[in-house]
């Protein structure tokens, strides 16, 4: 809690001294993953799974497999997977996805942290999710135009990618 709170002092309530002015801050509930990534946690009555993913060269972050009916992971900062992640989201090792909701930052070149549109694609085929949300997105995506492009990649592999955007409601029966 300490580098958290040193990281983001805005999310945790500190102490007072005398004199110091209330300040409020979101209401959390932390609960710390340290030393079993992958044990499952229930929170508002749903279970999670930890995805361990790297993001970056030497960075560990978490991506999360959820939903009993229907089965959706969320990863936003990752560069690769480790086997054991993309085993337990491929529809070849743990059974097909519902809904990926992947990583991509930009439309062209790469990056040493984020999985970018070849890479996010590559990672969608290998995958093979029903359906796919891009998120993480820079402001040079068109979104528009850069839908109908996967829209006809949708098409010739078989799988529904579009890109993510502000406001959307993805129903789903979890």
């Amino acid at each position: 809690m300490d580098s958290i709170s040193q990281k983001f002092p805005y999310l945790v309530k500190k102490k007072l001294k005398e004199g110091e002015e209330v300040r409020r801050v979101a209401q959390l509930d932390w609960r710390i993953i340290e030393s079993d990534l992958q044990k499952p946690f229930t929170a508002s009555g749903l279970q999670f799974v930890p995805l361990p993913v790297i993001h970056g060269e030497d960075y560990i972050c978490l991506g999360f497999l959820f939903g009993r009916k229907s089965k959706v992971a969320y990863i936003s900062d990752v560069s690769r997977f480790p086997p054991s992640t993309e085993d337990a989201i491929s529809k070849s090792g743990g059974g097909q996805l519902d809904l990926l909701i992947l990583d991509c930052l930009y439309r062209t070149g790469s990056h040493n942290v984020h999985l970018c549109w070849d890479q996010t694609l590559d990672a969608i085929k290998r995958i093979c999710p029903k359906k796919a949300l891009l998120i993480g997105l820079t402001h040079e995506m068109d979104h528009h135009k850069d839908n109908q492009t996967l829209e006809e990649w949708s098409r010739r592999e078989g799988i529904d990618v579009q890109l993510a955007r502000d406001g959307l409601r993805v129903y789903i029966d979890l």
